[in-house]
């Protein structure tokens, strides 16, 4: 019995002071719970890790990317259409849209898809393709008239000092976009098609362009 207990227990000596008897067991223990601890990070609310002075974020403000596009844009047309295939039909969506960074650059583009969003996407990269840079005055304004025709649509910009920016439906907005005032704008002819007008009016600013380039006239 005294041999039993000689193994299970120590006598830890320390000169001036006491001896205390230490079960290894206990202190075994003790020091599996304590390296658990240890090993443990810490933690705040909600499981989030704690963020001092120092702490940084983890996304900048200003969106989960950071960085927002120079152009502004502006839808003109959607639609949604239907192939009929063997199999039944098939829906694709149609997308027109004007980009912009109003100081002189503008373009329009046209997108296909399945899907809005990717319509949307393709029709953004078509108008960047498809971008002009004007060339204005210090008013923003152009230096003499120009007209053109795109299909059944033709359109006549004309200079008019202090009047501000009339025009409507998409021409107007490919001139707002363009960061084009003091100028008038008029549709003269009957079509409705707002994508053929904004072509019009793309075809006309391309006669006061930095690099004219071949125009798509049909």
């Amino acid at each position: 019995m005294s041999e039993f207990t000689a193994k299970k227990e120590e006598i830890i000596a320390v000169p001036g002071e006491e001896t205390a008897s230490v079960s290894m067991e206990e202190s075994s223990a003790d020091s599996s719970s304590s390296s658990k601890q240890d090993v443990r990070p810490a933690r705040g609310r909600r499981g989030a890790p704690q963020r001092g002075r120092g702490g940084t974020r983890r996304t900048p403000r200003g969106g989960r990317d950071g960085a927002r596009s120079e152009f502004d844009q502006k839808l003109i047309g959607i639609r949604r259409v239907a192939r009929v295939m063997a199999g039944g039909r098939r829906f694709n969506f149609s997308v027109a849209m004007v980009l912009g960074d109003k100081k002189g650059r503008v373009g329009v583009g046209l997108g296909k898809a399945s899907d809005t969003a990717l319509a949307i996407e393709k029709a953004m990269r078509d108008a960047k393709r498809n971008m002009l840079t004007l060339e204005l005055t210090k008013s923003n304004s152009i230096k003499h008239d120009v007209e053109a025709k795109y299909c059944a649509s033709v359109v006549a910009i004309r200079p008019s000092s202090g009047s501000g920016l009339v025009a409507g439906s998409s021409v107007r907005a490919v001139l707002e976009l363009g960061g084009v005032t003091d100028v008038t704008a008029k549709l003269l002819s009957r079509s409705k098609n707002a994508i053929n007008n904004a072509r019009a009016a793309v075809e006309a600013l391309r006669k006061i362009s930095k690099r004219p380039t071949a125009s798509t006239n049909k």
